[in-house]
């Protein structure tokens, strides 16, 4: 930060300080968390203590300033003498294990991260046995002055600024907003949605115009009504061309998406759906100003008469134009106003999908309402029924099971599906699925997450975020019902001995069909962890458990593990109905030379079948040496496959949400060449948004000893992953930078996951010039 940053930051406190003390000027611990907006926690104690330099229990202005000014404007050795004594609790001059271990533990807990003791101690001792240079078993400052040296970056940060040490967790910095819009980067990367609403809006104006024109007799108001009348025309037509998902995945093939934003339909359905409204409004607003007029002109009519009756004889059919005029101006502000985000993303998208099937009813009116409306209907609307009956032919041929259910950690349910000799799908693509014995006439849009390659299942997982979703959930969380038929029992224990061959089988081969040596310990297809995600020494990964149960081997550990799949695993034979597949833009991925995927929270389902599907086809060309265990991959380039390198990213907001998907992620680490020509062709990045982030010196310890024992373990400590999981949210311009660095070739980045964060990335890619892609559906 800046020094005119700390300097607002320091009258920030002085002005939270005055707010908070009292008569006497000074303020106690209590009241030193209050303005300091910092946790209860172990940090907190230890700032007071270290400001109250007099030992009064109570600190003054000028202490707080004296100290933070300490921290601002001294030297690298003042500042790391104050963290030295925020380690020495008990102030003797040195830091032995118990006092490492005391701020270790109030770290995780600051960080919300959580580790069996065991974790606990291995990191202790990493971190002290590093640290303990002469062995005497104590830290003394110099001994940590020299071990943080090894950590550039954290020298780095206690130089940074004073604002980091302390900073609120809410406190805004004012940035400087550059007008993006204006740029060249963002015209150039938004080229063909610009392209798209320029033709969209002259054709708007021209349509007004020359409505305008004709109905010029009629008045002004008269007027204004005609030309938004046609532009309805035109808009609640197009709106379900934008809706054609089986067209727009077809269209995706050809020249079309390479003019037109076809990536983007639902943002344009959107706008045309805001366009509809405003007509409508427009059109409405219009015609009643011009029925006032009318009936102070001739007064045969009132204005409620011209409204809501029939008697004046407005209309093709049997003068309804107004009453349907009515009628159709709510049901268009019903289906806007319940299509909110504020409405589909607060649990009752129930809400959004069935007012928005009453379009119906809106095109049923229009046919009545307007005379003309059926000339633009017919091509559109033939196009929709055609999709839609084969829509239910689809779902409905070749009868679908689900014959596997597994509840996974942050309410994710997984679902495998028998998949059908005849569906086909690309990585990425999603389907919209049917349950009867959860809502038997709902559908719901979900990415596929198994990769095309897996020829015999589909998988889907599904987080619990609304009533469908929750009912799905704890539909398969209740206990089996005892009144099963023993036909249906007999067919689940079928089910049961054939997945689990099938189980076995995959982790002897590597499907693409080819072989890839390993042994037990290698199989980590379903590893489990038994706390948190975590793997220690204690805790080894047990591959396939029920197996080794069968075959009797299994340990204490193993059948306990058993006992609580059994809770969470269930073997069934449910019947659904599934649309699809559809389109998504990461159907571009393998065109890409670069490509960076990005998943927030369970935005990382559409990349699931996408890394799956990547990693088969990296295995076919994956080359091992018969003589020895040295393995690379070689460097081909083809119409299938033109991606070099690949970055996958993956932001979640605690420890648990990484545990559903760890399993196949440790897979494709697994899968990886050892040596290859050009990189490590598949990078992955994960981060933990609510651990304290490296500039923060309440996480610093705790930093340093996740590094020293993942590079010791060759693990990490919170996932079980080879990959180190980072605190705090990613700097997009250092990720992205390094990206460009790399110069592998075009970078397309594909993000799914929350709106707000989708707006950040796409900034950064504008000034990169990558191409950006979000999922949508």
């Amino acid at each position: 930060m800046s020094i005119d940053e700390d300097t607002r930051w320091l009258e920030w406190v002085t002005k939270q300080f005055e707010s908070i003390a009292g008569d006497d000027k000074e303020i106690d611990l209590d009241e030193f968390k209050t303005a300091l907006k910092v946790k209860e926690s172990f940090f907190a104690e230890r700032f007071f203590a270290l400001f109250d330099s007099d030992g009064s229990s109570s600190i003054s202005l000028d202490e707080l300033l004296e100290a933070l000014d300490l921290l601002i404007h001294g030297s690298e050795t003042d500042k790391l003498r104050f963290l030295f004594q925020v380690y020495d609790v008990d102030g003797s001059g040195s830091i032995d294990p118990d006092e490492l271990r005391t701020v270790l533990k109030s770290c995780l807990r600051e960080s919300a991260i959580s580790l069996p003791e065991e974790k606990l101690d291995d990191l202790t001792l990493a971190l002290f046995e590093s640290a303990d240079q002469d062995n005497s078993g104590s830290i003394t400052f110099e001994e940590l002055k020299a071990e943080l040296e090894n950590f550039p970056e954290v020298m780095e940060n206690l130089t940074i600024s004073a604002a980091n040490w302390l900073k609120p967790p809410d406190l805004e910095q004012k940035k400087s907003k550059t007008p993006r819009y204006l740029t060249r980067a963002y015209w150039h990367n938004n080229s063909r949605k610009l392209f798209f609403l320029c033709l969209y809006a002259l054709l708007n104006v021209l349509l007004f115009i020359i409505a305008m024109l004709k109905n010029a007799h009629g008045g002004p108001w008269f007027m204004v009504a005609k030309g938004c009348g046609q532009c309805l025309n035109l808009n609640c037509t197009f709106v379900i061309v934008l809706m054609l998902r089986r067209c727009l995945t077809w269209l995706r093939a050809t020249w079309v998406v390479r003019v037109f934003p076809l990536d983007q339909n639902i943002l344009l359905h959107q706008i045309v759906g805001y366009a509809v409204l405003i007509f409508t409004i427009g059109h409405t607003g219009a015609h009643v100003m011009n029925f006032a007029r009318m009936s102070q002109d001739d007064g045969m009519y009132q204005l409620w008469e011209y409204l809501f009756t029939i008697r004046p004889g407005i209309g093709w059919v049997n003068g309804t134009a107004s009453i349907t005029g009515v009628v159709l101006q709510v049901l268009i502000c019903l289906m806007v106003v319940c299509s909110s985000t504020f409405v589909r993303r607060s649990g009752h998208f129930e809400v959004f999908y069935w007012s928005h099937l009453s379009y119906v009813w809106v095109w049923a009116l229009l046919i009545v309402h307007c005379a003309n409306f059926w000339k633009w209907f017919v091509a559109p609307g033939l196009m929709f029924l055609i999709e839609k009956l084969v829509g239910i032919a689809v779902s409905r041929i070749g009868g679908l099971y689900i014959v596997e259910v597994n509840l996974l950690p942050s309410k994710v349910t997984h679902l495998v599906i028998k998949r059908p000799p005849f569906f086909h799908f690309k990585p990425g693509d999603y389907v919209y699925i049917n349950i009867p014995v959860i809502a038997k006439y709902e559908w719901h849009p979900f990415t596929i997450s198994s990769a095309p390659e897996q020829q015999d299942t589909l998988w889907l997982h599904i987080r619990s975020m609304g009533q469908w979703t929750n009912r799905l959930y704890e539909y398969f969380r209740q206990p089996e019902s005892q009144t099963i038929s023993n036909k249906r029992l007999t067919a689940s224990l079928r089910n049961r001995r054939h997945e689990s061959r099938t189980q076995n089988e995959m982790f002897k081969s590597a499907s693409c069909n080819n072989t890839v040596a390993s042994n037990k310990d290698d199989a980590v297809e379903l590893t489990l962890y038994r706390t948190s995600g975590t793997h220690t020494n204690s805790q080894k990964p047990v591959s396939d458990p029920v197996a080794q149960a069968e075959l009797g081997d299994a340990s204490p550990a193993t059948r306990e593990l058993t006992a609580k799949l059994s809770e969470n695993h269930r073997y069934c034979n449910i019947k659904c109905y599934v649309d699809g597949p559809f389109g998504t833009p990461t159907r571009q991925i393998f065109a890409s030379e670069h490509a960076v995927l990005i998943g927030a929270g369970i935005g990382i389902t559409p990349f699931a079948s996408i890394l799956q599907s990547i990693m088969c086809r990296y295995r076919m060309r994956k080359q091992n040496c018969p003589n020895c265990n040295y393995s690379w991959c070689e460097t081909i380039k083809d119409n299938e496959m033109k991606l070099r390198k690949v970055d996958f990213i993956w932001i979640n907001r605690d420890q648990k949400s990484f545990e559903w998907f760890v399993s196949l992620l440790t897979k494709l680490e697994m899968d990886q060449a050892d040596e290859e020509p050009e990189g490590r062709f598949l990078e992955m990045h994960m981060y933990m948004t609510s651990a304290l982030s490296k500039n923060d010196m309440k996480a610093i310890g705790l930093q340093m000893a996740l590094d020293l024992l993942a590079k010791k373990e060759k693990r990490d400590s919170i996932t079980g992953l080879r990959t180190r999981t980072q605190p705090g949210r990613p700097d997009w311009a250092k990720v992205f930078q390094k990206v460009s660095e790399e110069k592998k070739g075009k970078v397309h980045v594909f993000y799914c996951g929350s709106p707000a964060l989708a707006k950040v990335i796409k900034a950064q890619c504008e000034h990169f010039g990558f191409n950006f892609y979000k999922e949508n559906f």
